[in-house]
């Protein structure tokens, strides 16, 4: 039923509208079927479609007026009428009626107040870049080690460092993604400290132990590559060997490294000392404005004086075609400007700080300019190109981020190794914090030093072209430039030796946790627990960084990988102390989420900042190894941070569905289902499972409910062993929901719990699924189809939908696909739009996507047919389903004698059982008389439900006197056994039995006749009756009602509408 209001349309007057926002009743009064205004049906509610009636059936009062709406062609359905109407009576109100469009009147005001115009001037702001990329840096690594150092202080840290940290706080799949992520980086650190250990040993220690050489002006770069891939292979496996010898050398060298690194760094103090007094004699050659290479040439002038004649210099001749002063044929610009010399250091007292306070970024190719000496605008010769000194590649703020963020990934280095300390808890808060303090001194006071100092042409010469590759910082250095040249040399090596030392027990740690199956084997090791596996692979990886050999485009890869972890290791302080889970009691106490979630912040917008795309690339590769990690299902449970988080969120989520029912347009079946299990506790009827997984599709809720008779107490076993095997169940046929299974003394009490107490709050079931009780006719035992109509009557008391798919054994696996064939609809009442939806939810999965759906609702003899065909199309348009449509007439014939004939079966058959039932007791009774001369019976009637759900008849023993007056009431009893049987064979039909068969053999017969061959029948479920004396012969006009049909699904509605034509 569409989700809208329906108002009734007078001749001449002028009817009043309601909003249809919020509305979800729908009157279902039928004023044109003969029944007297004053006497209409109604059906109220609660404001969310969810009907409340006193009572699910028809009270006796109703009994009076049923002839209102009687019809010998739906006699099953009409006890319900008043609450499921007829189509034709539902689609003839649809014309008849007009509905008003849905949603509140949107008002739109005018703004005509104008606006007084401001002009901001607009300011050109220069930045220090590199001091502004310090204070960023330092400002990241401080806020991710008090992160860090929350975490580690928060219980013991073996080794894994970072990783442990992260898959303890966030779980297996983000430590797993993220562990691997960091493990990239530290390698491609490696890769980056050896690459930058061989551009300084052939540049400046060795110049002539190059290999390559150019063989002209372009190739120079290719050779510069080429040399560090050979050196830069022979360098990783010297290193690797060490690290493979023990961990203990490079702890010795490490005392060294830290040695040379310490006395570079007094060198470079004690030289911008000095230079305030002596400035180092460092000059550099200006062509006007721009900075030339300085070995191009010899003399830093047009001419030189040999002996008394002024001759051309190299230069000249760089610059001119003819050697002739007299007649030169000259670069233009070389004519116009002149060649001067200045001061590449002119020391700490000269003020250019001034000059180099603010940024200067250049493009690819663009020349080196000097601000502030005389230049004449020439273009010049595109052969002189080479002759000044220009930018090999583009800078900007963000590419710098990326080159320069490396030098602040060290923090993570004592928390790699963190298996090595003797107190990591102490060590490393303490140490990581005191690092970052020093280095932040020391790059800020170098930064300040280094533009106070040296001429800003001089710093932005990436190779120092200008000083004839002379090292700028070593020749400001005291003193000498040879303890810079050293000291760096030995820095890059110990930091390599470090990275490919922390790297391998990194991936050994994730490799012993077991999350990625693959990596398994990079858990072995030596015997004393060196990760020799994980050291071959990591230096793999690291040649993959050194044959790259550009330091530019290496950077900012391990640069992501790193600004990955930090932010990882920020989110999981900031959740552990949000959640204030009772484990998180750090004993470091100077911390604070808004201070992590700034780090958090800051890590990702850097990312994107410094290089979008190798930003994405990193999160595609950690996202990639979460879904692996999440595939392959890594049970571990080490009460991680997203596991309360998820608690949490589910009880935000929880309470918030408190307010209020779903609205019509997000409702879909919140499935019970509940099944039955043998003697074996195995699952009876396993395909109701997998029809659930197709309906669906992993969206919703649901539950799978089972009961055990016994008591509580002595079948828990039983229950944790049923759990299993039915949860077994739900992951072959890929049910993603929850189990629940419940002991109760008799099977109908512990549906009825599951019925009442299934679900969460709001996340509450509101369909149930059963199968059906086949072998009813067949069995003596009446409690099958007694719990199933039970389960009928609670569904509707309880105002849930019923969904029973008969035959449910000859329904489709997952694995079968239909490629043509029908699911046939049979409308026949109106019960909230159930029939309508479920067609379309099977059709989203594979295994129904290609059946066409139909579409049949019944045509009475006053209704007229063809109308109904064009409304039911209309209707189903505006519902956007894909439907044919047939409207079936069924003339009200007369009540044939096969009807009359099959009804009489059918209570002739009801009353032989009781008298089987009746003469079952006697035999039991007779034999315990024999017995004892004590008679077991019951308390209550010979037919009570509680004798019936008596699984053996000695379950309880209440033992009472066989007095005389008993003994002779029995006798009577068996003695009117012959008169019993005259009285079966004279029994007459009830006609309302007589007429509820006419409608089940009717029905029958038209479904049988147009769907014979479909896929599946749907088709709305009867009611049981009122009078609970007629519950067998209910069941004999349902198996009736469905004869001949292969897959039948009956379905009853839960009394609310659950589908809308509105968006």
């Amino acid at each position: 039923m569409p989700h809208f209001t329906v108002v009734p349309v007078e001749d001449s007057a002028t009817s009043n509208y309601d909003s249809l926002e919020g509305i979800n009743w729908v009157d279902y009064r039928d004023t044109g079927q003969g029944g007297h205004p004053g006497h209409l049906d109604t059906v109220s509610s609660d404001g969310h479609g969810n009907h409340k009636e006193d009572s699910p059936f028809l009270s006796s009062a109703d009994a009076d007026r049923k002839t209102d709406f009687y019809d010998r062609n739906l006699a099953l359905f009409e006890e319900e009428l008043d609450i499921r109407p007829k189509v034709s009576s539902l689609l003839s109100r649809l014309v008849n009626y007009t509905n008003i469009t849905q949603g509140a009147r949107e008002h739109e005001e005018a703004e005509n107040t104008e606006m007084s115009l401001r002009k901001v001037p607009k300011v050109r702001t220069h930045q220090n870049y590199l001091s502004l990329l310090l204070r960023f840096k330092q400002a990241l690594t401080m806020l991710t080690a008090i992160s860090m150092s929350a975490i580690a202080t928060n219980g013991v840290v073996p080794a894994g460092g970072a990783y442990f940290m992260i898959s303890r706080s966030l779980g297996a799949e983000f430590g797993g993604a993220v562990g691997i992520c960091f493990y990239l980086g530290t390698t491609f650190a490696a890769a980056m400290y050896i690459l930058g250990a061989i551009e300084i040993f052939l540049k400046y220690l060795v110049p002539q132990a190059a290999i390559f050489h150019a063989s002209d002006h372009h190739g120079g770069d290719s050779a510069i590559l080429n040399n560090m891939r050979v050196y830069g292979t022979i360098c990783l496996s010297l290193m690797a060997v060490v690290v493979f010898v023990g961990v203990k050398y490079v702890n010795k060298l490490a005392s060294l490294f830290l040695a040379c690194v310490i006395i570079s760094i007094v060198s470079i103090y004690a030289g911008a000392i000095k230079s305030v007094f002596q400035p180092p004699d460092f000059s550099i050659c200006m062509l006007g404005n721009r900075t030339l290479v300085r070995d191009q040439f010899d003399v830093c002038s047009k001419t030189v004086l040999e002996g008394n004649v002024t001759v051309p210099s190299q230069l000249w001749r760089n610059f001119c075609s003819s050697g002739n002063m007299s007649s030169p044929q000259c670069d233009d610009y070389f004519n116009q400007n002149n060649v001067t010399e200045i001061q590449g250091i002119p020391g700490l007292a000269s003020g250019i700080i001034r000059d180099n306070m603010w940024g200067d970024y250049l493009e690819k190719g663009q020349i080196l300019e000097k601000a502030g000496l005389p230049s004449v605008d020439f273009h010049g010769a595109v052969e002189s190109v080479g002759l000044y000194v220009s930018a090999d590649i583009a800078t900007s703020f963000t590419l710098l981020v990326g080159i320069f963020f490396p030098s602040a990934t060290g923090i993570m280095a004592g928390s790699n190794r963190s298996g090595d300390l003797k107190d990591a808890q102490k060590s490393i808060p303490i140490g990581t914090i005191l690092a970052i303090t020093t280095t932040t001194l020391v790059y800020f006071s170098s930064v300040v030093l280094f533009g106070a100092c040296i001429e800003g042409a001089v710093l932005r010469d990436k190779f120092g072209d200008a000083v004839s590759k002379n090292l700028v910082v070593g020749t400001l250095s005291w003193p000498s430039p040879w303890v810079i040249v050293i000291g760096s040399f030995f820095s890059t090596v110990g930091a390599g030796l470090q990275s490919l030392t922390g790297a391998p027990r990194l991936l050994q740690a994730i490799a012993k946790d077991n999350i990625i199956p693959f990596l398994r084997v990079f858990g072995h090791g030596k015997a004393n627990g060196e990760p020799t596996w994980a050291l071959l692979l990591t230096g793999l990886i690291a040649e993959l960084g050194i044959l790259i050999a550009s330091l530019d485009m290496v950077a900012p890869i391990l640069s992501m990988f790193f600004l990955m972890c930090y932010l990882f290791v920020n989110l999981a302080c900031a959740v552990q102390t949000l959640l204030r889970t009772p484990n998180w009691r750090p004993r470091f106490k100077y911390y604070h989420w808004a201070l992590s979630f700034l780090g958090m912040s800051m890590c990702l917008a850097l990312m994107f900042i410094s290089s979008w795309y190798y930003a994405i690339v990193a999160m595609c590769i950690a996202g990639m190894i979460y879904k692996y990690i999440e595939y392959q299902g890594a049970e571990k449970e080490w009460g991680d941070g997203i596991r309360g988080l998820s608690l949490s969120a589910a009880r935000y989520s929880l309470l918030r569905l408190e307010h209020g029912p779903p609205h019509t347009k997000n409702w879909r079946p919140q499935v019970l289902v509940l099944l039955k299990l043998d003697e074996d506790l195995h699952v009876k009827y396993p395909r109701l499972l997998t029809f659930v997984s197709q309906l669906k599709a992993g969206k919703g809720l649901t539950i799978v409910g089972s009961v055990i008779q016994g008591q509580f107490l002595d079948s828990y076993g039983e229950t944790q062993a049923s759990e299993q095997a039915v949860k077994n169940m739900m992951e072959i046929e890929r049910v993603k929901g929850f189990c629940q299974v419940v002991v109760a003394s008799k099977v109908r009490e512990g549906i009825a719990h599951l019925i009442q107490s299934c679900g969460l709050g709001g996340m509450k079931h509101n369909t149930v699924v059963m199968g059906w009780p086949y072998g009813w006719r067949q069995s003596e035992d009446p409690r099958a189809w007694k719990t199933f109509i039970h389960t009928v009557r609670c569904t509707t008391a309880a105002h849930l939908a019923l969904m029973v798919p008969k035959n449910v054994s000859f329904y489709p696996s997952n694995h079968e696909r239909f490629t043509d064939g029908t699911i046939d609809v049979w409308w026949i009442v109106h019960d909230g739009g159930m029939l309508m939806l479920l067609p379309f939810l099977l059709k989203q999965h594979k295994v129904w996507r290609k059946c066409k759906m139909r579409i049949f609702t019944v045509a009475q003899m006053d209704d007229n047919s063809i109308q109904m065909k064009k409304d039911l199309a209309t209707f189903l348009y505006q519902l956007r389903i894909e439907a044919e449509v047939e409207v079936v007439e069924m003339h009200d014939s007369d009540i044939s004698a096969y009807t009359y004939e099959r009804t009489l079966m059918m209570e002739q058959r009801s009353q032989m059982l009781r008298q089987m039932r009746l003469s079952s007791a006697e035999r039991e009774r007779e034999a315990q008389l024999v017995k004892d001369r004590h008679s077991l019976i019951r308390m209550g009637s010979l037919y009570s439900d509680e004798e019936e759900e008596v699984v053996e008849p000695v379950a309880d023993k209440n033992q009472m006197t066989w007095t005389k007056e008993k003994y002779e009431a029995e006798r009577r009893n068996r003695n009117n056994a012959p008169e019993n049987f005259r009285e079966l064979m004279s029994l007459k039909p009830d006609q309302s039995n007589v007429r509820r068969m006419h409608t089940a053999v009717k029905l029958n017969e038209v479904i049988v006749n147009k769907s014979h061959d479909a896929r599946l029948v749907l088709l709305n479920m009867p009611g049981p009756p009122r009078n609970t004396d007629g519950d067998e012969n209910y069941m004999e006009f349902l198996e009736v009602l469905t004869e001949g049909l292969e897959r039948v699904l009956l379905v009853r509605g839960g009394g609310r509408e659950v589908i809308t034509i509105y968006s």
